[in-house]
């Protein structure tokens, strides 16, 4: 049984950019999907969690470019759990270049949610100890993210949770929150000013049918995106170049 999953691919076209770089929001797909085929050889893939009526939910992501990989690059992304601190699951991304290079590091927290509640689970007996991997791809856990302190947020736009952005959980997959936030970028800006650094906290699902509005702030540089529906935070962005 291995402690690390890697596998290579070739970066397609449709997961590019007008600049031929990889999309933060595709990296994040494939980190999602590494995730689940590691989990599965692991035991505690998605098959497995749904005997217990649970499933994993991504909680917070941070996503760290070197070198931005581009169309027809080939890569090796490789994905490995770190067990648990406190409520959360830790799970560690490093995607290398074909010299070994480090192009993207990631780390995410995880947690146990109970399908029947829409509860977080405090069942701290789903990992195996023994398959943890105590490395880090980035230093520390992704911590929490809110708009700064000060701040005023500008309502930039809403988007209706359609067919295209829900998992088969049944809710808004965590990579589309990301996609909406690149989306209020201006888009020259997004196209010659690759993001280096995006840290992202998913606070409560959305589900078909529901508008989630958009706004932006920026504070040091760094530019902000939360979506909120009514008074409840979705997700809330920091994108850092």
């Amino acid at each position: 049984m291995e402690n690390r999953f890697s596998q290579k691919l070739i970066i397609p076209c449709y997961d590019a950019d007008f600049s031929c770089l990889l999309k933060p929001s595709s990296f994040m797909d494939l980190a999602q999907e590494f995730a689940q085929l590691h989990a599965d050889r692991l035991g505690f893939g998605y098959d497995d969690m749904m005997r217990t009526r649970t499933a994993w939910v991504l909680s917070r992501m941070h996503i760290h470019f070197e070198c931005h990989p581009k169309w027809r690059d080939e890569v090796t992304l490789s994905t490995w759990h770190k067990g648990a601190e406190r409520l959360f699951y830790l799970r560690d991304f490093r995607m290398t270049g074909s010299r070994g290079e480090t192009l993207v590091s990631a780390t995410t927290s995880w947690l146990v949610l109970n399908m029947d509640t829409r509860r977080i689970s405090r069942d701290a007996e789903v990992l195996d100890g023994g398959t943890a991997l105590m490395e880090n791809a980035v230093g520390q856990p992704c911590g929490k993210v809110q708009m700064p302190k000060g701040a005023e947020p500008e309502k930039v736009a809403e988007h209706k949770v359609a067919y295209s952005d829900v998992d088969m959980n049944g809710h808004t997959n965590n990579a589309r929150y990301l996609v909406w936030a690149m989306d209020v970028l201006d888009y020259d800006f997004a196209v010659n000013n690759p993001v280096k650094d995006v840290k992202i906290n998913f606070n409560n699902e959305t589900r078909p049918g529901e508008t989630v509005e958009l706004f932006k702030a920026e504070s040091e540089g760094k530019i902000y995106v939360e979506g909120k529906v009514g008074d409840k935070s979705a997700f809330c962005v920091e994108l850092g170049w």
